[in-house]
């Protein structure tokens, strides 16, 4: 039960680091997960999946006056009807792509080996948004209902794991120009009703062995330290973006994911393929 416990523990902090900062929280818990696994694979691939709760509680507490402002019907700005609306539209693709394509992916491309070639990937993708495209939209109260959609179809990049959704999402916001800070910002926002809908539907279908026994502790250890941990992370990360550029995150993607290929097919990292 320890290590159980310790691995619980140790994905709540992945998932917590990663899960809103650009470099794929579902590829580095495959990674992880891969090393300490869990001994129940069945309940592995759940956990992973709802542990992403304590991410999103995060983002509700940190932008909760974004969040109340849904409720505001009649004050002008991404206030109400067009914050629904927008978040709708963002999350429109995912949902759709993800009723096809769920299955599919969770059962071919879970794997470290998939993993590394998706952070390099999305590390040369997010780099190419970051140097070419043009960042003088400022502010959430600009975005349009067709930055919205398009930002949707580049969040669809992120079904397929080690692309990240917040790499997806804010590599949107540059090429709709907007500038870093709000990119990331619309980002977190936009993540809320898509990872809920992922983290219920794997909770529905788990639910008969997910939150019996020992499962449920080591799901509560989980959800807590991601919780905690996506405070912080967030917080560092919008710190982050003030004084610098997204390239370090594209190269430090790269070559994470260069080096794991390359030990994944030398047989040094032993990956359950």
């Amino acid at each position: 039960m320890i290590y159980e416990i310790t691995t619980s523990f140790i994905l709540g902090i992945v998932e917590g680091l990663t899960e809103f900062v650009p470099v794929s929280s579902t590829g580095h818990l495959i990674i992880v997960e891969s090393l300490i696994p869990f001994r129940d694979r069945q309940f592995a691939q759940a956990f992973e999946v709802i542990i992403q709760f304590g991410a999103i509680l995060s983002v509700l507490i940190l932008y909760r006056e974004r969040f109340k402002g849904i409720f505001y019907f009649k004050k002008p700005g991404f206030y109400g009807w067009r914050t629904l609306f927008s978040l709708f539209l963002t999350s429109l693709p995912a949902v759709l792509a993800g009723v096809f394509l769920h299955s599919l992916v969770k059962r071919y491309l879970f794997n470290p080996l998939w993993v590394s070639f998706a952070l390099v990937i999305g590390g040369v993708l997010m780099a190419i948004a970051e140097k070419y495209c043009r960042k003088n939209r400022t502010g959430i109260d600009s975005l349009t209902y067709k930055d919205a959609i398009v930002i949707g179809f580049f969040q669809v990049i992120a079904l397929f794991p080690g692309m990240s959704r917040s790499a997806s999402t804010i590599s949107g916001g540059l090429v709709m120009k907007f500038d870093r800070k709000t990119a990331a910002e619309y980002s977190f926002l936009a993540a809320v009703p898509v990872m809920t809908g992922a983290a219920l539907y794997d909770a529905f279908k788990s639910k008969d062995f997910l939150f019996s026994g020992d499962n449920a502790i080591l799901l509560s250890i989980g959800f807590i330290t991601s919780f905690i941990v996506a405070l912080i992370s967030i917080k560092l990360f919008m710190a982050i973006l003030r004084r610098t550029s997204l390239k370090y995150f594209a190269l430090y993607r790269i070559i994470m994911g260069g080096i794991l290929a390359v030990l994944i097919i030398t047989g040094l990292f032993k990956a359950n393929l």
